[in-house]
This record gives structure tokens, C-alpha cells and sequence, in this order.
């Protein structure tokens, strides 16, 4: 599994954000909520298990989501759904973005992110300017194997700043990985948790390989329950707050 270029579909500075996809009603996007997920495309990283890898390479095959449905949907299930959860691809990689949830602010919904943590100014913003919720930002490996496990070049220093301004933010959050045979192991995991001490919560979930990026991790049996409990026990004593999902 070596280094991606980013494609053909690199998202340029100034390209406007998109919604590619919409699920309605949610139930696992976040915990105990009710919520649309949106999509949105292109991304920073090419992490090898990425299920949403052809939002990220080839966008144009994905019908674009008027705002304008959207919208009506939510309006129309205020008694229903609790919240937007904003996922892709990448969404802090647009400038708009701030300018996107506004809108989903005015109409009075809560909003959860998704993010790889790669612009911590961006989640700065959000937060400071209380358009976010809850985040959840995924770890995908201990420090030194990051490279490897988003098939792309990290800067190191920006995942470690958003660590540090979500941690230290008075919103929700998690932090998660997803566990991958042959790029996570248990001590991974445990490396993992040790960088997030004390954080309120730690998420392992199951690598699903129908669909990943990297064809030949299709073909790879993901960890057992009784391999990812031993995962859980490890982190747990850095992160008391450790759970599964997907498991």
C-alpha cells in the first residue's frame, strides 16, 4: 500500500462546497440521535480502507443535493430528526463551510462534523463560533505510522493542534479509529489512546472491506469481538471512556 497522489479530483482553494448525498434518518451517525447525514466530496487523504473512496475520486457520478430539499426535509421532520451530521470526504477542506451550517443553524438544528483533523484552524472557527455540536475526529494510526494508514504525506502538527483545541473545547466529542488488520494492531490502539489521555471519548470501530480504496484489503477478515475487547481493555487505561462499534 503505497502513497496516493491526490487524483485528478483535487478539491481546488476556492471550489464551493457540495452536497453529493443525503441519508434522511439516521441512527448511527450519532450516538443516541436521530439525524440527516450529508455528503459532501473530495478529500485530503487516501486512507487505503476509505468506504467512500468514489465520492473522493470521481464526484461527477454523484447527483448534487439541492439545499433548498434539503432543507424542506428538515423542516418538514423538526419532530423527528435531532441534528445535521456534516461527513464526506473532507468537509473542513471549504472555506464555505462555516457559511453552510449558518444556514443549518437558522433553522434551529443542532450539527455534528466529521473530520480527518487536518485544519485545525477550521475547526477553530467552528467552534469558537459556536456552529458545531459535537465532533468526531478519527485517528487513524499512533503518530509515527499516520503516513502509511491515509496513504498520503500528514502534517503531523495540525492533527496534533486539532487534538488539542477539540480536547480542550467545551463541546462534544470523540475521537476514533477504524481498526484495520495489517495497518492497526492492539498496540497501535493503545499508542493511539496514549496521545489522547483524558479525553471524554474514545471510539474503536469495525473495518468493513466490501468497499474499501485499496482493492486488496477486500479480500482481509476484520478483528474478532474477543480481539477488539482486548483493544477496548488496552485503551481504557488512557481513555476511560472506550467503546466498539460496528463489532
Amino acid at each position: 500500500m503505497g502513497l496516493h497522489t491526490h487524483g485528478k479530483k483535487r478539491i481546488r482553494k476556492n471550489d464551493k462546497m457540495k452536497i453529493k448525498g443525503m441519508i434522511e434518518a439516521s441512527f448511527l451517525d450519532w450516538d443516541g440521535k436521530i439525524v440527516t447525514t450529508v455528503f459532501v466530496p473530495g478529500c485530503n487523504f487516501r486512507c487505503p480502507y476509505c468506504q467512500n473512496w468514489e465520492l473522493i475520486e470521481h464526484p461527477e457520478k454523484f447527483e448534487e443535493v439541492d439545499f433548498e430539499r434539503m432543507k424542506k426535509f428538515l423542516l418538514s421532520h423538526k419532530d423527528f430528526i435531532d441534528g445535521l451530521c456534516i461527513t464526506g470526504g473532507e468537509p473542513t477542506i471549504y472555506e464555505d463551510l462555516p457559511d453552510f451550517i449558518k444556514k443549518i443553524k437558522k433553522l434551529d438544528f443542532t450539527v455534528k462534523l466529521d473530520t480527518n483533523g487536518s485544519k485545525p484552524g477550521m475547526i477553530k472557527k467552528l467552534i469558537d463560533e459556536k456552529l458545531v455540536d459535537y465532533i468526531a475526529m478519527d485517528m487513524k494510526a499512533p503518530f509515527e505510522k499516520y503516513d502509511t494508514a491515509c496513504g498520503v504525506k500528514v502534517d503531523m502538527e495540525s492533527i496534533k493542534r486539532s487534538i488539542d483545541i477539540i480536547m480542550n473545547s467545551k463541546i462534544g466529542y470523540e475521537f476514533r479509529t477504524t481498526v484495520v488488520p495489517g495497518i492497526t494492531d492492539e498496540s497501535d490502539v493503545e499508542n493511539i489512546a496514549k496521545t489522547m489521555k483524558r479525553a471524554k471519548r474514545y471510539v474503536l470501530q469495525q473495518f468493513i472491506p466490501k468497499n474499501a480504496m485499496d482493492e486488496k484489503l477486500r479480500n482481509i477478515t476484520p478483528y474478532r469481538k474477543d480481539i477488539f475487547e482486548k483493544m477496548v481493555e488496552k485503551a481504557k487505561k488512557y481513555v476511560k471512556n472506550t467503546v466498539m462499534r460496528g463489532v
